[in-house]
């Protein structure tokens, strides 16, 4: 059953019951990948918990037909992910955390750009995978709202809406791939979400050392020249306009010091 059509650029329906995507005559997307519970509770607080079993259903490059050209030669492509609604014991429904693997066409980690489709989601991420993580940030987004993850970082994407599934879109690197060996290797990233009373509270992560959450809310990025539009009709309006993703080191300067 597809339970809501959305209208952000591309011509797709969210399905629920099953989780994944359907296409309108003039998009082409893969077969979802279903994320199992089993496949992520190595970097959950609560590697035994109890949880749907399809937490989340994710296709990575999603277009429109008369883009698929323009977006291989910008080395760019579109992702949707859905997730469940409920939750993972004590932590709301989530992604397991990944750094971006080097892509060899840029040398860079890449960033990614985020937009919320439906749901409340959180966007946290954290400078570093080690025993310092650094600056670390939670970002609080609601539908229509932006939040871009800067070269490098360890992120992962959290429901604050545990009773309606979360959407979202994001720009990513063609050149694709998560590194999951190091989040693991910490028992996950330097906070835990935990769900009280349909609330989010954060628990350190005993596995790095003390540190501070900064919990903020998305701003406008027009040093990117990011707008209020849907990402991909932005990308349809200037196929230039987020070449940075694909090649960071263009705007080198713009990730020192970098805010969410």
């Amino acid at each position: 059953m597809a339970d809501q059509h959305l209208n952000f650029g591309l011509d797709m329906k969210i399905h629920h019951q099953p989780m994944g995507f359907s296409y309108g005559e003039e998009v082409i997307g893969p077969v979802p990948e279903i994320r199992k519970l089993d496949q992520i509770r190595a970097s959950l607080r609560d590697p035994s918990c109890n949880g749907p079993e399809d937490v989340y259903a994710i296709v990575m490059d999603v277009a429109r037909l008369q883009d698929r050209e323009e977006l291989k030669k910008r080395m760019l492509l579109f992702g949707v992910v859905t997730y469940a609604s409920g939750r993972l014991g004590d932590e709301p429904i989530r992604s397991q955390g990944h750094i971006h693997r080097i892509s060899s066409h840029s040398g860079w980690s890449p960033p990614e750009l985020y937009e919320i489709w439906q749901g409340k989601a959180i966007i946290y991420m954290q400078e570093y995978v080690a025993d310092d993580p650094g600056r670390c940030f939670a970002v609080c987004a609601g539908p229509g709202e932006k939040v871009l993850v800067p070269p490098g970082w360890a992120h992962a994407t959290i429901s604050a809406s545990p009773d309606e599934p979360l959407t979202f879109g994001a720009w990513c690197d063609r050149e694709y791939g998560f590194e999951y060996d190091a989040v693991r290797a910490y028992k996950g990233l330097a906070w835990y979400p935990l769900l009280q009373d349909e609330h989010i509270a954060w628990q350190h992560n005993r596995s790095y050392m003390p540190g501070r959450l900064q919990v903020t809310s998305p701003r406008q990025y027009t040093e990117f020249g990011i707008t209020e539009e849907p990402l991909y009709q932005q990308f349809i309006d200037d196929p230039a306009r987020f070449q940075f993703i694909s090649k960071p080191g263009i705007v080198g300067q713009k990730w020192v010091g970098f805010h969410p």
